[in-house]
């Protein structure tokens, strides 16, 4: 049903999450950022919720395994979650319950944890990790889509994936990165692929108009001197 990748780059401090699923618009619920705190992506039968609450966590000092722990202690339907977590440190953490869908799996590696259900093997999660560490200088975008491109050459989950998302912060309370592939029917990874090929050129321009204005590039429309 779901496959994703949660992680930090130790070079930026920039936390990001690469999901993919089955279901209608996985961004607008599963992947969740916050800047100087960490990652988290929660799936399977989701609770948007969980994610805020681990990131509370973590920015209130506790670190992803105790995050997680907290949350999931004693809470109600947390059997049917799975969740995913990396700090401010690139400590990563994991909670898969009983109830969760099909085949799944998790692969921890150095700064990001990834995960599946639902899956065409156990293979998946690993092929995904692989990928995000298979080119360490690139920017936390760029690995993030080559992870989840990893995870789909394994294998993928057991049928075919309707939407995927890319979420990145940067240092600013929004994201640097938020882009989304809300419904496909061929291949959203690939057009994921597409978006971020696009945005990536774009991409300080759109913060500079945030930040400063007057640093940023005119916008190219009638009008605009």
């Amino acid at each position: 049903m779901t496959f994703s990748i949660a992680a930090r780059c130790a070079r930026t401090g920039m936390f990001g999450v690469a999901i993919t699923t089955s279901s209608i618009s996985v961004g607008s619920r599963c992947p969740h950022v916050r800047a100087g705190v960490g990652a988290v992506a929660t799936q399977n039968i989701t609770d948007p919720h969980l994610a805020t609450l681990v990131l509370d966590a973590m920015e209130a000092g506790l670190d992803a395994n105790s995050a997680i722990a907290q949350i999931t202690k004693d809470r109600e339907f947390i059997d049917y979650r799975q969740l995913t977590a990396v700090d401010k440190d690139g400590t990563t953490a994991h909670f898969t319950g009983a109830h969760i869908l099909g085949t799944n799996a998790i692969s921890e590696d150095i700064d990001c944890v990834a995960a599946g259900n639902l899956l065409s093997s156990t293979a998946v999660a690993k092929g995904i990790s692989d990928g995000f560490r298979a080119n360490p200088d690139a920017h936390i975008a760029e690995r993030l889509v080559q992870a989840i491109e990893g995870g789909l050459a394994a294998g993928g989950e057991e049928g075919p994936v309707h939407s995927a998302a890319l979420v990145v912060s940067g240092d600013q309370p929004f994201p640097l990165v938020d882009l989304r592939v809300d419904w496909d029917d061929d291949c959203p990874i690939k057009k994921l692929r597409s978006l971020w090929v696009a945005y990536e050129p774009q991409m300080q321009d759109y913060l500079n108009r945030a930040t400063n204005p007057t640093a940023a590039p005119s916008y190219g429309v009638a009008g605009d001197p």
